[in-house]
């Protein structure tokens, strides 16, 4: 077993919380808001076994012990009318936080907070890289066989805030935080340029980017709040600091000439960035059953790190790209009652993004001849558009308690930007009718039924062009951009047969149907979507209470398109039929058999498949893509004992189970599983089961 420090000051997050506060002693509501409880648990578990999902944000995922440390003080001066407050939560975990206010109800209060969030990547390396973390890597030549790496991240964030009442019914808002993240994530350089293998041209190499950020967010708020008129303006501001400004990277494959893997070296980073933006916003109501709202924001986002020393030989791009994108955003809204049975809402929206990024030569080597014989500009499209959304909806109260609702809504897009490799349309257009018809059906049953149908359209698709004007691959509509109709209809029930039992059950269903460029049957199909859930709770006694749930989601898309294979008279028609199946269910029960014991269980599980239906066939051979399923299986079980009225003991049993048969990396016929051509692999456990026990006590105090 390997080492654990068990008098860390934690709880066991999410999955492993324990309930804070606890019940709060007494019946006098008065005497528990001016006379508050502060509390303190401690105690210890052990975790079964070693995994790599179950403990993938909360740092749970070797096989040992952790401590268990959790306090709320809660303080208030009577005389000064002052609280002051200490939350922790997860302080031995990575996942910890930790929070100080201090206030003066109705006068001022300042808040500081500490939150640390790590992120270990699922996946094992098994590599020879080195200097894994750092802006210098060292890649192997030739195929190395190398030892088992962990990639992980983790965010520390400080936050402070201040506020402040003034005359007038003023307020005062000031924010502040300030996020660094670091460690290192999945990455990698290389060119396949369509080879019939990865080492065939250049390939692929295991290259994990360096995680170095700071990112600073701040602003400041002012608030008048008045009978009818309630308004807010501001200022939010940002800062990201990378402090990599590239990855170079020593060593490498150079098989494939130009298009080798060594020859990409130093590969840019994030680079630094910020945004600031001015905002006000208010409502206003002209009568008790009339009110309106409005929005209004501008936003200036800039890109001007320098770039590093080899990206300046390019001619003719200055030192930096000079990026900047500015957002203008207005939005209103207006509710009324005119009519005792009558509701109307319209609302509208606008935004403007306007891309002032310069234009320049950025990649010369565009211009040379591809495997395809093509040739590119190598310039960079600033993408520039305009949105404008609209909603009118009304609601009208009928007899024998029905309710009928309309709607319309409405959205334009206007793209600017030249097409490169896909499909681009200047415009699209988007409107939907909306009809819903609710009614009480007894005095258990309520029932809603809702019909939409929407229409996409837009201008015709622009035409593809390489850098010596020929047209280029003409065929696919990009999902987001491509005429599309669709239906959809949902049924909602609320019963409560008795007054123990309440049970929700809807259920929706949606299909599209896709248009497609002129003179192509090629790119998405249709597709269709199928929501149903149920939640039913039943209340034995004050003592005692169940849940249960269920659902099940399926969404399908259907697409063709054809293989790249050169000349274009061998290239194939291939379709695939792409399916999200997921089931779920949980069920829970609490209860207190006694006035000093508290139990409770939870079950829940989840089944995620994806599904492919891929149909190619080259060469006389049928292609098709495994499914990939995830399976998530986790039963929780507690009970808590009151020695006394200020303090007792708690235990906490948790199972969970992770399963899956992905095969995106490896495969179940180890000759096929992935390999980069450095020689690294990426690994998981396909099956993890863990059991965690924990036992902890509490003290509380006034």
């Amino acid at each position: 077993m390997k080492q654990r420090n068990i008098f860390h000051l934690s709880t066991i997050a999410a999955a492993l919380i324990i309930t804070m506060p606890l019940e709060t002693l007494g019946d006098d509501t008065i005497k528990q808001m001016t006379k508050p409880q502060s509390t303190i648990q401690f105690g210890a578990g052990y975790l079964s076994d070693d995994n790599a999902r179950f403990g993938q944000f909360n740092g749970l995922r070797d096989e040992g012990a952790y401590g268990i440390f959790n306090v709320d003080i809660l303080r208030r001066n009577d005389d000064s009318g002052t609280w002051f407050k200490i939350i922790g939560r997860n302080l031995g975990l990575q996942n910890r936080e930790i929070r100080l206010e201090h206030s003066k109800q109705g006068n001022w209060g300042y808040s500081i907070e500490f939150n640390q969030t790590p992120r270990y990547e699922p996946f094992t390396a098994i590599t020879a890289v080195e200097g894994i973390g750092s802006s210098q890597l060292e890649v192997p030549t030739t195929p190395t066989t190398g030892n088992p790496t962990q990639l992980k991240t983790e965010r520390e964030a400080i936050s402070v805030g201040i506020n402040k009442l003034l005359p007038g019914n003023f307020e005062l808002n000031l924010h502040f935080r300030n996020e660094e993240k670091d460690g290192s994530r999945i990455f990698g350089r290389g060119n396949r340029l369509g080879a019939p293998s990865p080492t065939a041209v250049g390939g692929f190499e295991f290259t994990p980017e360096p995680i170095n950020f700071t990112t600073r967010q701040f602003g400041a708020t002012l608030d008048y709040t008045g009978k009818d008129l309630q308004v807010t303006g501001g200022y939010h501001g940002s800062i990201f600091l990378n402090k990599n400004s590239a990855l170079h990277i020593n060593g490498g494959s150079d098989v494939g000439g130009a298009y080798a893997p060594s020859n990409f070296s130093p590969i840019a980073l994030p680079p630094d960035n910020q945004a600031h933006q001015a905002f006000l916003s208010g409502g206003y109501s002209f009568t008790p059953t009339t009110r309106g709202t409005l929005k209004a924001s501008y936003t200036r986002a800039t890109q001007s790190d320098s770039f590093f020393p080899t990206q300046l030989s390019t001619p003719g791009i200055g030192s930096n790209l000079g990026g900047q994108v500015d957002t203008a955003l207005v939005q209103s809204s207006l509710t009324a009652r005119p009519l005792p049975k009558l509701s109307l809402l319209a609302n509208a929206r606008f935004e403007d993004r306007d891309d002032k990024t310069p234009v320049f030569l950025y990649n010369p080597m565009a211009l040379e001849l591809d495997f395809n014989g093509n040739r590119w500009s190598g310039l960079n499209q600033p993408r520039s558009f305009r949105t404008w959304n609209s909603k009118f909806e009304s609601s009208y109260a009928l007899p024998m308690n029905f309710r009928i609702i309309g709607g319309i809504d409405y959205e334009h897009w206007d793209r600017t930007g030249l097409p490169a490799t896909t499909g681009h349309r200047s415009t699209t257009d988007e409107i939907s009718y909306r009809a819903e018809l609710r009614r009480t059906l007894a005095e258990t049953v309520t029932g809603t039924i809702s019909y939409i149908h929407s229409d996409r359209f837009g201008s015709h698709f622009l035409t593809n062009r390489t850098a010596t004007g020929d047209p280029f691959f003409n065929f696919i509509a990009p999902i987001n951009l491509a005429d599309r109709k669709r239906d959809k209809v949902r049924l909602s029930i609320n019963w409560e047969p008795i007054d123990p039992l309440s049970v929700q059950v809807m259920i929706d269903e949606s299909w599209d149907n896709y248009g497609h460029r002129a003179g192509s049957d090629l790119g998405v199909q249709k597709g269709s979507a199928r929501n149903y859930s149920i939640d039913a709770v039943y209340t034995f006694s004050e003592a005692w209470q169940a849940t249960g749930w269920f659902s099940r989601n399926e969404t399908f898309l259907d697409q063709a398109s054809l293989t790249p294979a050169p000349p274009r008279q061998l290239q194939e028609r291939w379709t695939v039929g792409l399916e999200n199946i997921s089931t779920a269910f949980g069920a829970g029960l609490n209860g207190k058999p006694t006035d000093k014991i508290d139990v409770g269980t939870n079950l829940e599980y989840s089944d995620i498949t994806d599904k492919f239906n891929q149909s190619v066939i080259t060469n006389a051979q049928t292609y098709t893509a495994p499914n990939i399923n995830f399976q998530l299986a986790r039963f929780r079980l507690f009970a808590r004992y009151a020695i006394q009225r200020n303090y007792g003991i708690r235990l906490d049993y948790i199972l969970d189970h992770f399963k899956t048969n992905e095969w995106t990396w490896n495969s179940n016929i180890p000759a096929q599983n992935w390999v980069y051509t450095d020689g690294t692999q990426l690994t998981q456990d396909r099956s993890q089961l863990i059991n965690f026990v924990g036992f902890s006590a509490y003290y509380s105090w006034q």
